[in-house]
């Protein structure tokens, strides 16, 4: 899915009156099947962009073309159909706790589905090998049936991940993915992340503290600051002088959290009572 931004506007939900805008006069161009980052200190604005591409956001001013479309023109339904071509996988992704882990990542192909099927797969996963294909390529297969409320933080993470490998979607947007898993990990899920946008062709946007990380799998990176573009610049040409102004007076953000998986949730208590 190519991308189109020019001089495009956006406020938070909560902004006030007066107060700055969440993303200002951002122009940018996206080709169809690109991978990028999105980097930048705390309150840059990247959350709200990817909302903004998820047509979760309307812009308060300039323009956003998907595909050669504006979202804000179309009627309901074709709006509707528009957001079955992409998906928002956010930093901490919204899992029933007692669903079933298969039951959560095939939940990616809903979008695809007519009711019905969608019921089915709530009893019945309709495509249960392609849900443990995807989560072989982070390193869940083991976790298939396993209920969610029993995973860790990263876990959960790494299910959203697989989710978007078996939707639908052309246009993966990705926020923050890595703030539960330690280093190692972390370096895993986004080399596949990576690695299976470009296979697939579809285009990723993904959000995230770890420069170390984006500046090692993403061919592009996007710095952020108060909602202002600071550069857009092959990974390569991203020098340490420009990352110091972008995290200037936010240093100790440059190197990222130093995120540790964590353990699986505690099964609830049993109560006992005594006659």
């Amino acid at each position: 899915m190519k991308l189109e931004l020019k001089d495009l506007s956006a406020r938070h939900a909560t902004a006030r009156r007066g107060t700055r805008d969440a993303l200002a006069g951002l122009t940018l161009s996206i080709a169809s099947g690109e991978q990028l980052a999105v980097i930048g200190p705390s309150g840059a604005g990247k959350t709200t962009l990817l909302e903004v591409l998820a047509c979760a956001r309307p812009p308060a001013g300039g323009e956003l073309r998907l595909d050669e479309v504006s979202p804000g023109s179309l009627p309901r339904r074709a709006l509707q159909r528009l957001r079955g071509r992409l998906i928002l996988v956010p930093q901490v992704p919204p899992l029933p706790p007692r669903q079933r882990v298969v039951t959560a990542v095939l939940a990616g192909r809903l979008p695809g589905w007519s009711l019905w099927t969608a019921l089915r797969s709530l009893f019945y996963p309709v495509d249960i090998p392609a849900a443990d294909e995807a989560l072989e390529v982070f390193d869940l297969g083991d976790k298939l049936f396993e209920r969610v409320d029993r995973l860790s933080g990263g876990e959960r993470q790494r299910v959203g991940l697989a989710r978007a490998l078996v939707s639908p979607a052309r246009l993966w947007l990705v926020d923050e993915p890595l703030s539960a898993l330690d280093p190692a990990r972390a370096q895993q899920a986004v080399a596949a992340l990576v690695r299976e946008a470009a296979a697939r062709q579809v285009t990723l946007v993904a959000t995230l503290h770890q420069v170390d990380v984006a500046l090692a799998h993403f061919p592009r990176i996007l710095g952020l600051r108060e909602g202002r573009l600071m550069f857009d610049l092959p990974a390569a040409e991203v020098t340490p002088a420009l990352l110091a102004r972008l995290y200037a007076s936010h240093e100790h953000e440059l190197h990222g959290p130093a995120p540790v998986d964590e353990p699986p949730a505690p099964a609830p208590p049993v109560v006992m009572q005594c006659r």
